[in-house]
């Protein structure tokens, strides 16, 4: 009944053919990590919605590889029908292309925004028997042991990559970066075997572990404690009132994708989180559903914040590995 009602409060979508009509094959959400992290549950919780609105079948579909790289891409060369969707994040279209030199692609100028998915807090967990309990516990073990203690990543260009670096420049760390070629799932894998004591990781992806005990959160990117994690402190309130950091995730087709279209993704997608329990499984999920933003917009925000991380990589000297 919700979906049904979105459906009727967005004439475009009934006023435009029906993407089957149009299209020779089902529309694929390409997710550029592993099954677990924050970009896969978004696509796999709207997608029904999705397929419901637009009348054709929607998979989700996992590429990983070079921070994400493989995945973007394969979209940038796909046919701009609306058939091919990039379930992208702050790492893949903000970050990569300060990290990666000659990637042959503009990640801003050769895609286009269809819309914000989320605003996603970073979480700071480590392996249940790590000795630290806290980001000072934290800071104190490492300057204890230079160029000893190694941080896991989901990627060379991830923004969770980049908030460590940012700690450890603001705090005098010297660590060893792991980065992770499937992302989440193999690296939480590791450091719940206490194979790498650490990382930062997007809420969703984490926080059940965190819940049944098999990891341990030190802290937060939020600016207040988040209502996921109540008992989180933040790294603002443990001595890093700057860190205050999210990721977002976002769809991205094909720059030369005809604008009408490109809208029409745009209007399913917010159809789906109307969905029947999308809301409130995101909000649990530690996850914040973006104030909505056209094309237009989106790709804007999608080139500013390019141009912010890109700052950062800079700053804090962050390479490919």
């Amino acid at each position: 009944m919700m979906l049904r009602r979105a459906l009727l409060a967005a004439p475009a979508l009934l006023a435009a053919p029906a993407l089957a009509q149009d299209s020779r094959g089902p529309v694929r959400l390409i997710v550029p990590f592993g099954p677990g992290g924050t970009t896969d549950f978004l696509a796999r919780i709207l997608q029904p919605g999705m397929q419901a609105v637009l009348g054709v079948p929607v998979v989700v579909e996992n590429r990983a590889g070079a921070a994400g790289n493989i995945a973007m891409e394969a979209v940038v060369r796909s046919a701009p029908d609306g058939q091919t969707i990039l379930v992208g994040d702050a790492g893949t279209l903000a970050i990569n292309a300060a990290i990666f030199p000659n990637m042959g692609y503009d990640p801003v100028r050769d895609l286009q925004a269809v819309t914000i998915l989320a605003d996603t807090p970073s979480m700071l967990v480590a392996n249940a028997g790590f000795p630290p309990n806290s980001v000072p516990e934290l800071v104190a073990h490492v300057r204890a042991r230079p160029g000893e203690v190694a941080f896991a990543s989901q990627g060379s260009g991830s923004i969770n990559r980049l908030i460590m670096e940012m700690l450890a420049e603001r705090a005098g760390l010297r660590m060893i970066h792991v980065p992770y070629r499937g992302g989440n799932a193999p690296a939480m894998a590791d450091i719940i075997a206490g194979n790498v004591p650490m990382m930062f990781a997007t809420m969703p992806a984490v926080i059940g572990n965190v819940r049944g005990g098999r990891l341990k959160a030190l802290a937060v990117s939020t600016a207040e404690r988040h209502p996921a994690a109540p008992d989180v402190p933040t790294l603002r309130e443990q001595g890093f009132p700057d860190l205050v950091l999210a990721s977002w995730q976002s769809f991205h087709v094909p720059a030369a994708t005809p604008a009408a279209l490109v809208q029409r993704l745009s209007d399913a997608t917010q159809a789906a989180f109307d969905a029947p329990g999308v809301r409130t499984r995101i909000a649990e999920a530690g996850s914040v559903i973006a104030p909505r933003r056209g094309p237009a917009e989106a790709q804007e925000f999608t080139a500013a914040e390019a141009r912010r991380w890109g700052a950062v990589a800079r700053q804090v000297g962050a390479m490919a590995d």
